[in-house]
């Protein structure tokens, strides 16, 4: 009989456990079976979704650019101080970009990008400073992020391939003419976008899927920023304002990207740039201003991309040792192909461009006269590694209060290994 007493009590412990354990899943409460009782206690309500954790939330990555530019040069004195500072003399094996960048979707309205860079050039003799090229963060307005602003450090909505990151651009350098509009692309400023879900979507396969796409910067920009462009303080108390209208519409295979954009304000020339006995307003403010047009065929797999700039800037003038505002004028026109040969990718390229203005960033805002053609191959044997060769014939005559009269002509083969990850 205590024998049948202790089965029975076993049985009905475990069947009295499982009856609890069941009712436990519906009335949320958790079970705790002691050796002498079954004892029920209420159970936190889970939440349907996991939490992230910040960590989750950041994603990193980044690429490694590494040039030479010495291969069948024929002039060592020809350069361009904006676009390569290992161009000509002296110049040899050169990281030209070393960038991580951190960027995450925080909530779905708050985005952030920090892009540092390791291998700023001071000068073609101070080289691989680290220096903030973006921090910014993106402001939801709606549940799609149709529109949203922009505060912090940044791209100017100025110019097609202004925005093209380098990391995916053709052309070793940025051309001339719009390029010379901001150095580095970038300055501080709040910026408001407006774009379609269906638009970013395309923004964002463009990219992806290396159409050389420039990234998501809107269907209609409109902003301001300080105007004396990255890493530098506002020198005025005046902000520039730019705007910006540019979608690229899908026919059949086809995606073209027609664009306008402009922007107004006073630069100020810093007493850093400006050499001993040239002449200058007296408070160094000149109108700074540029209106420009942009086409884009991307390459499917033939592709056209063109731009044009004019407006007026701040340039020095040989005939009377002063710095002005005159007039400038100037883009580029190039044409792409699109090749996949197995796992491989090639890019076939060939860009003419054309500038003459100032270049305000530069010593006693140099006048610049540019005439350049450049034929070139991008191989891309996985996502993770790219290479360009890229041979240039150019003409610059560039002027400032020192080196008046100074005219370069030449050719060189330049080459570039990027690393992706």
């Amino acid at each position: 009989m205590k024998v049948l007493a202790i089965a029975a009590a076993c049985l009905w412990t475990a069947v009295g456990s499982s009856m609890l354990s069941a009712q436990t899943v519906a009335d949320s409460t958790t079970v705790v079976v002691s050796k002498d009782s079954v004892v029920t206690k209420p159970l936190e309500k889970k939440e349907e979704t996991t939490k992230k954790k910040w960590y989750d939330l950041i994603a990193i990555r980044g690429y490694v650019q590494v040039r030479y530019n010495r291969l069948l040069e024929t002039n060592p004195n020809l350069g361009c101080e904006q676009c390569d500072k290992s161009w000509g003399e002296n110049g040899g094996i050169f990281i030209r970009r070393a960038r991580i960048i951190f960027f995450g979707q925080l909530t779905p309205r708050v985005y952030f990008y920090i892009q540092p860079d390791f291998a700023s050039a001071a000068s073609s003799t101070a080289q691989n400073f680290a220096q903030l090229r973006d921090a910014y963060i993106d402001l939801g307005i709606d549940k799609d992020n149709e529109f949203r602003f922009r505060i912090g450090q940044s791209k100017v909505p100025f110019g097609f391939e202004n925005m093209q990151s380098s990391q995916n651009r053709l052309p070793l350098d940025r051309n001339d003419a719009i390029n010379s509009a901001l150095s580095n692309e970038r300055d501080m400023g709040a910026f408001f976008y407006w774009a379609p879900k269906k638009i970013r979507q395309r923004f964002s396969m463009l990219v992806a899927d290396n159409y050389k796409g420039s990234g998501d910067y809107g269907v209609f920009g409109f902003g301001v920023f300080n105007g004396q462009t990255a890493n530098k303080a506002d020198l005025n108390n005046e902000q520039h304002i730019v705007a910006r209208l540019s979608c690229p519409f899908q026919i059949g295979s086809q995606i073209i990207e027609p664009g306008i954009q402009g922007y107004t304000g006073n630069y100020v020339l810093s007493s850093s740039q400006l050499s001993s006995g040239v002449k200058t307003n007296a408070d160094l403010n000149y109108k700074d201003e540029r209106a420009a047009a942009s086409f884009i065929l991307y390459p499917r797999p033939f592709g056209i991309q063109a731009e044009y700039n004019i407006g007026r800037g701040p340039e020095f003038n040989k005939n009377t040792d002063s710095i002005e505002v005159r007039d400038l004028t100037g883009g580029y026109i190039m044409a792409s192909y699109r090749m996949n040969i197995k796992s491989h990718m090639l890019f076939p390229f060939v860009r003419v461009q054309y500038y003459e203005g100032g270049k305000k960033h530069e010593l006693d805002a140099r006048s610049y006269k540019v005439n350049d053609l450049e034929i070139g191959v991008e191989w891309q044997p996985s996502k993770n590694f790219e290479f360009v060769a890229m041979y240039t014939i150019s003409s610059r005559t560039y002027e400032d209060f020192k080196t008046q009269d100074n005219t370069q002509h030449g050719s060189l083969l330049r080459l570039q290994a990027q690393l992706n990850f």
